[in-house]
């Protein structure tokens, strides 16, 4: 069965750009890794299409910072199939390790995809950057390991973002504190046996750091949505957060997030994650 035939490639595709991207082998093909990343990458971009033909965009079309952008298969994709054609837009890559960054530079220029930048910076330090617009339309982070999608979303809160897609991927740092006070923990609530032992540990961790996540982004005035990306077959790390800028911070949630934070012993991670709280008005 072709590629195409496999996973349906969109009407006026680049097979060429697959291929570069090594998502298709040089006859066209698809082995199992290549597979399980183009249909995630596929799946997302249904959410992303769907949200760049929604969302307000400046006379310029939508700025896109795609975080962690690795080899840029999303940030490629997107402008393949959403932003090639309208000749608006520009997909940003931020990225960390510079061969990668200069790769995709390099692929970025030989297929003509001129509103496509690079940048060799990391999430924490991109809001700072000056070659980035002052308001972006969308931020996306596929994967951003452990606080990486955080910063990520501090990002777009600097950069006052109408939209953001992120996949979370390695939450650690709320294990590593959960690990640190589980004997305090013990001692005080029945609820600590949620992760007494080290697997339960990194789970609840995982799935704490996104609730808190979620809270934060519905306190700084996002709907949110979450959602699987692909099914379980594919991806372990298969949590989808989509969050879309409403103006209508939810003070409930703020409550809830400090709740949490009180109820877990984490309440010192709010000035370093979750610092647009303290900007709420006393009540």
């Amino acid at each position: 069965m072709s590629a195409a035939q496999d996973l349906q490639l969109r009407p006026g595709q680049s097979t060429e750009l697959l291929k570069e991207l090594h998502i298709l082998t040089r006859e066209g093909k698809l082995n199992q890794d290549s597979r399980r990343k183009l249909k995630q990458v596929y799946h997302l971009h249904q959410f992303i299409d769907q949200l760049l033909k929604e969302l307000p965009a400046g006379e310029d079309g939508p700025a896109i910072v795609d975080h962690g952008a690795g080899k840029s298969y999303l940030g490629f994709i997107i402008y393949d199939l959403s932003l090639k054609e309208s000749g608006r837009g520009t997909v940003y890559g931020i990225e960390t390790r510079q061969e990668l960054v200069e790769r995709s530079r390099a692929l970025a220029q030989r297929f003509g995809f001129e509103r496509m930048q690079f940048l060799h910076t990391s999430a924490a330090e991109a809001a700072d950057d000056q070659s980035l617009p002052e308001r972006v339309e969308l931020v996306t982070a596929l994967h951003a390991c452990d606080t990486a999608t955080d910063d990520a979303i501090a990002f777009g809160l600097r950069k006052h973002s109408a939209a953001m897609v992120l996949v979370p991927c390695c939450q650690a740092e709320v294990a590593a504190r959960l690990r640190q006070g589980k004997a305090l923990s013990l001692s005080r609530t029945p609820l600590a046996e949620l992760w007494r032992h080290p697997l339960h540990t990194r789970e609840m961790g995982s799935q704490l750091t996104n609730v808190l996540r979620c809270l934060y982004l519905e306190a700084c005035g996002y709907t949110v949505t979450v959602t699987e990306l692909v099914g379980w077959e594919h991806s372990m790390k298969n949590e989808l957060i989509l969050a879309r800028y409403t103006g209508k911070p939810k003070r409930s949630s703020a409550e809830r997030l400090r709740a949490l934070l009180a109820e877990f012993g984490l309440e010192s991670l709010e000035p370093v994650r979750f610092p647009a709280l303290a900007q709420e008005p006393a009540e």
